[in-house]
């Protein structure tokens, strides 16, 4: 049988131009580093995806927490989901959803990402 990342019937887009798409496509990325264990990779991810500013504040978060700031935790989650949930005064508001082990037991992560629509780069992660 098949898992659900290995069916034929699967179809997946995305637009350059949507900053939706593109924190899906962050998320996407970055967690499939992080879970191979390509650093480099990670921070080429941060580097294309996430403001200077962002960047320096997850440090700080990072150094204070001991965890990675981009998921909000020591570990990698088993599934993630971006939907979006607002926009206005130049921003585009997604809400990315972390899922946490399998079955009915999985945990879930909620994540207010922010993104600006002048370059589509994500400018704040929080709790949300």
């Amino acid at each position: 049988m098949l898992s659900d990342s290995t069916k034929g019937d699967e179809i997946r887009g995305g637009s350059p131009d949507s900053a939706v798409d593109r924190v899906a496509d962050f998320y996407g990325a970055y967690i499939d580093a992080v879970s191979d264990g390509t650093d480099d990779l990670g921070s080429e991810l941060r580097a294309h995806y996430l403001t200077e500013d962002l960047r320096q504040r997850l440090a700080a978060w990072e150094e204070a927490n001991h965890a990675d700031g981009v998921l909000r935790a020591q570990d990698v989650p088993t599934r993630w989901e971006v939907r979006y949930h607002d926009s206005g005064a130049g921003h585009l508001f997604t809400t990315v959803t972390l899922t946490w082990g399998t079955g009915p037991d999985a945990g879930h992560t909620r994540l207010a990402v922010q993104s600006d629509l002048s370059n589509k780069l994500i400018s704040d992660i929080e709790d949300g």
